[in-house]
């Protein structure tokens, strides 16, 4: 079929390269418009537009889908269908009429559960065992089109937002191939989402990334690897922000308060409403990350401060 690709950030770039490699005609990318980044706040094309600029593919950069001059570039591409992985921007029905299969997304969940901005996130904050990813026909609605298909995948203990979003794009990448290549061989049947089940995920805010010391420590370290590597989890110490890696909980250890701290031979542990979890990596402002056995020595950490 003949494609064109929307997509933004770099967990887009493993459907980019499964589409590539799989026989379809790939026409032009659609993303974001370049944005500042970096100290000197230059512009920054985006991961799937830097991949298009690479591979000689035609780049899009509408502000918005709905500019004429966008749509006017559609309709002369004229697209079988557009796959989406993270685009960013929500698509207005003229849009999604230009092309007859339509467009096809990509989301990191088992729909309908977290529909959204942050799947990947809100499952890991709030402990589920099973996610996966889906795909389905893009409407109006907020990811509420029907499904093509789906693949799962297992939240490991350990998992970040970061891991387990990394093994999604590569997995969900050949599910969204899979399914192009019904849609174009007329085999693909999507079916509508079930009424229940029905969750939402949005965007996680820096406020969101603050760790909550008075949780109790298997919440502590949730909210710590959802928010790995972004938004990035923090918490204040002398009144300073100090961003942290994950952690490891305790199931037994020094009786301490929320958020107190306690240096021992074998690493740093601080205090939650259960029992205390150990330190990973500790990331003081304008530092690099480091142990945080090193820190605390460089802190000079005292009995009985706490993160606040």
């Amino acid at each position: 079929m003949r494609l064109v690709f929307a997509g933004t950030p770099a967990v887009a770039v493993p459907a980019l390269d499964a589409i590539a490699a799989s026989g379809h005609e790939l026409l032009a990318v659609v993303t974001r418009p370049d944005a500042p980044a970096g100290r000197g706040r230059g512009l920054v094309r985006s991961p799937v537009g830097a991949w298009a600029d690479a591979h000689g593919v035609e780049v899009l950069t509408p502000a918005r889908p709905r500019e004429p001059e966008f749509l006017d570039r559609l309709r002369e591409l004229a697209p079988d269908c557009v796959p989406v992985v993270a685009y960013g921007a929500l698509v207005p029905p003229v849009a999604l009429e230009i092309p007859r299969h339509g467009w096809i997304n990509l989301h990191f969940s088992l729909l309908p559960a977290w529909r959204g901005a942050a799947p990947v996130q809100h499952a890991v904050l709030h402990g589920d065992e099973l996610t996966g990813a889906s795909v389905f026909e893009l409407e109006e609605g907020l990811d509420t089109g029907p499904v093509y298909g789906t693949v799962t995948d297992e939240i490991r203990p350990a998992d970040t937002s970061g891991d387990l979003l990394e093994r999604l794009a590569h997995s969900g990448a050949g599910l969204l191939v899979a399914v192009l290549d019904a849609i174009g061989a007329g085999t693909a049947r999507a079916v509508p989402q079930p009424a229940d089940g029905v969750s939402l995920a949005p965007k996680l805010t820096v406020e969101d990334a603050r760790v909550r010391w008075g949780d109790p420590a298997f919440a502590v370290d949730r909210r710590i690897r959802a928010c790995t590597p972004a938004p990035g989890p923090w918490t204040t110490f002398r009144d300073d922000r100090v961003k942290l890696g994950p952690v490891t909980p305790l199931h037994d250890g020094p009786e301490l308060k929320p958020g107190e701290l306690h240096v021992e031979k074998s690493g740093v542990l601080v205090g939650t409403a259960t029992t205390p979890v150990r330190l990973g990596e500790v990331r003081a402002a304008g530092k690099k990350a480091m142990p945080a056995g090193d820190w605390a020595r460089g802190a000079r950490v005292t009995a009985g401060e706490v993160f606040a």
